[in-house]
């Protein structure tokens, strides 16, 4: 067994990665708010949001497999994990901030709230997630309680799953760290 300082960066060190990997998050975060306020996503499309959103959950856990598999390869896995949920969580919801943009769009008494804007629909996603309610914004179709519903599970799978995926992940990314370290020695 590797003595406990062998897989251990130098303080100095890792709040540097620490930075790089949070400031790549949130230049990722604000690269994906900006694209939600700019694409054309209340277009008619021949999708309908139901479809987009399985297309936008598929392409979401596109991106948290890949996620989780490079928080297990990196070299600092527990810092990558931090990462990959800042980008994650922001990336869910504004998956879901959309389909609400466009349920709203495309009927109308979808929601209490006639016609949501961009930022009307990504409030109610953040606010679904934080279990706050403020109740200003409801579901009021069934299509779209249906949509609020399933939001309000994943959200529970996201914190709990999500979460003990990337803790794993760094685990095994620390495990195998230390095995190389030790192999190095």
């Amino acid at each position: 067994m590797a003595a406990p300082w062998k897989g251990e960066i130098d303080p100095k060190k890792r709040r540097r990665v620490l930075a790089i990997v949070l400031l790549r998050a949130l230049l990722t975060a604000a690269v994906l708010v900006a694209l939600y306020y700019l694409l054309p996503i209340d277009e008619e499309w021949r999708l309908s949001a139901g479809v987009r959103a399985v297309v936008g959950s598929i392409l979401f856990l596109a991106v948290l497999s890949w996620q989780v598999r490079t928080v297990a390869r990196s070299r600092h896995p527990g810092i990558r994990a931090i990462g990959a949920l800042a980008l994650t969580v922001p990336l869910f919801l504004l998956l879901f901030a959309s389909t609400y943009f466009v349920m709203s769009t495309n009927s109308s008494g979808a929601f209490s709230q006639e016609d949501l804007t961009r930022t009307d629909a990504l409030y109610l996603a953040v606010t679904i997630f934080s279990t706050v309610g403020f109740g200003d914004i409801s579901a009021t179709s069934q299509s779209a309680r249906l949509v609020v519903t399933s939001q309000m599970i994943l959200d529970l799978l996201l914190l709990g799953i999500g979460i003990n995926a990337f803790v794993h992940a760094a685990r095994l990314g620390r495990e195998r760290q230390s095995d190389i370290d030790e192999v190095g020695s």
